[in-house]
């Protein structure tokens, strides 16, 4: 039985789809990031950076616990556990962890900052809300572009496409403007269909 804490964030939701998506045991600990529960010395001891989601697996390799931080370590360890979600070809893997990469360094990263700018700044900074506003728009754009003829990011359903889903199935709340982006509108309702990323955005708490 895997544990599992997390809170009700992209970068949470895309580890209990995984979770799902490989019939996974697991249980949830519920990690109230509003109330600063992250910073909780028992939950820094297992994340050393206080960020939500972190795994501790009982059955790590060789049979030993291990525990994991960092959402797109975690992808790729419970990929690599399961043999499910990640190619077995070596030009496959490497298509997958480019469009994970590509959620890990830009689309998280700048999808964040304008969430934060637009509802949890303290004050209003029109600069900043631009500034990532036209960068998630183009970035979606990429993402539509590389959908083109496409069903998945790397070609088959994979952690690239779980890591990515949940931020941009946000983009009305963030103002993302994907009514002439038809691949990514196709794309975000497939994987919305899915039963285990439907189980995958529930509440954790």
């Amino acid at each position: 039985m895997i544990d599992f804490y997390s809170w009700d964030t992209p970068n949470g939701h895309k580890i209990r789809i995984m979770l799902e998506e490989c019939n996974l045991e697991y249980r949830v600990h519920p990690v109230d990031i509003s109330a600063g529960e992250q910073y909780a010395p028992e939950f820094l001891a297992i994340s050393p950076n206080n960020k939500i989601p972190a795994i501790v697996d009982p059955e790590g390799p060789d049979g030993h616990p291990i525990s994991i931080f960092e959402s797109g370590a975690i992808l790729l360890y419970l990929a690599e556990k399961t043999g499910r979600l990640m190619p077995r070809d070596q030009p496959g893997q490497w298509m997958v962890l480019q469009w994970l990469m590509f959620q890990m360094s830009a689309i998280g990263p700048t999808l964040g900052q304008l969430g934060h700018f637009l509802y949890a700044a303290s004050e209003s900074v029109p600069y900043a809300v631009e500034r990532f506003s036209k960068e998630a728009q183009r970035l979606a754009g990429v993402v539509d572009t590389r959908l083109e003829g496409r069903d998945y990011l790397a070609g088959s359903y994979s952690i690239a496409d779980i890591s990515s889903f949940p931020w941009l199935a946000r983009h009305e709340r963030l103002g993302i403007d994907i009514d002439r982006l038809h691949n990514l509108g196709r794309w975000l309702d497939a994987i919305a269909a899915r039963p285990a990323v439907r189980r995958g955005l529930e509440p954790v708490a």
